[in-house]
């Protein structure tokens, strides 16, 4: 994944005596978190067999099935959970049932929503892996996509969709017709309610929409009339990088679990971080990378509370159960 430039007004002193002075404000954080979740299962090495994964960008999971987005192999792979290989459906192109670059996945009612980096497109597939259809086309309009790279589908088949390049984030009919959308097309910003680079969306229970702002490096969060409720991620949000507790270097996924927690991949941190609704830090978990890159691309939950994330660097699927 590449590297895009970020603001940098901070130096490493002045982002320590922020921490030292504010508390970490932005970042809601509880010092009180829970234990962090262990690695009890993975598969996958680069390639282009079966189970196998050239940069896997995209999990998603139902009950039996793990679903992931094998992106520069133009295609999605099914599993069951103990890793085997069940199916695949896909291969590089921009026809009906072709893919460019998969993104993150989302299943809504027995079907699989794609987001394509390359084809400007949310493409939809049954879970055997049928085409069905496909909504949106390349551009800055509304209704229009440069590279999305997620979806989420509301209970009356809604979507939201993270509008990477165009740095906003769209409400879409179940048709594809336009509604609304939050940011301003082509225009990064740190304010709430604009974007630099969304990369994933996610809807809780509530409706409340739930945005990764990728390398704005913070979530921000909507309630279900669309209307700002808070954000965070560093101090007061505006947008700075780090290690630290409750901070982003660039957030690439977005997952809520059945208990409402949400869990954000931090990608250049190689971890996932796992929050409260309301922003509070509950613990972090992730893999060093074992070949050059960094790991933590995706994460999805299932309803079992297992985490489910694809591991960039080593191509790989891994699961994570709580201590």
């Amino acid at each position: 994944m590449k590297k895009i430039a970020k603001w940098s007004g901070f130096s490493m002193l002045g982002l320590l005596i922020a921490i030292t002075l504010i508390g970490c404000a932005g970042g809601a954080i509880n010092w009180n978190q829970e234990p962090p979740y262990s690695l009890v299962q993975t598969w996958g090495e680069k390639g282009s067999g079966a189970g196998q994964f050239n940069d896997p960008t995209g999990v998603a999971v139902t009950d039996t099935e793990v679903f992931v987005s094998d992106a520069r192999n133009g295609r999605i792979q099914v599993f069951d959970h103990q890793g085997r290989f069940k199916r695949a459906f896909g291969t590089p192109g921009d026809e009906l049932g072709e893919l460019g670059r998969p993104m993150n996945l989302t299943i809504h009612n027995d079907k699989l929503y794609v987001p394509e980096y390359m084809n400007d497109r949310i493409q939809v597939f049954s879970l055997a892996g049928e085409p069905l259809r496909i909504i949106g086309s390349p551009g800055k309009g509304p209704g229009q996509f440069n590279a999305p790279g997620g979806v989420a589908v509301a209970n009356d088949g809604d979507l939201f969709v993270a509008d990477f390049y165009n740095h906003r984030v769209q409400h879409l009919n179940a048709d594809g017709s336009f509604v609304k959308q939050w940011g301003t097309t082509g225009k990064t910003g740190r304010s709430a309610g604009e974007f630099t680079y969304p990369t994933d969306v996610a809807l809780g229970k509530d409706g409340a929409l739930y945005v990764a702002d990728g390398y704005g490096n913070r979530v921000q969060v909507f309630d279900a009339g669309g209307d700002f409720l808070h954000k965070w991620g560093g101090p007061f949000a505006l947008g700075l990088y780090g290690p630290f507790k409750g901070w982003f270097t660039t957030a690439t996924s977005i997952a809520i679990g059945p208990e409402g927690n949400v869990f954000v991949a931090d990608f250049y941190n190689d971890r996932i971080q796992k929050f409260a609704a309301d922003g509070g830090y509950l613990t972090a978990f992730g893999s060093e990378p074992e070949n050059p890159g960094h790991t933590a691309m995706a994460v999805a939950v299932c309803h079992d509370g297992a985490v489910w994330s694809v591991n960039f660097a080593d191509n790989r699927v891994g699961r994570w159960q709580p201590d």
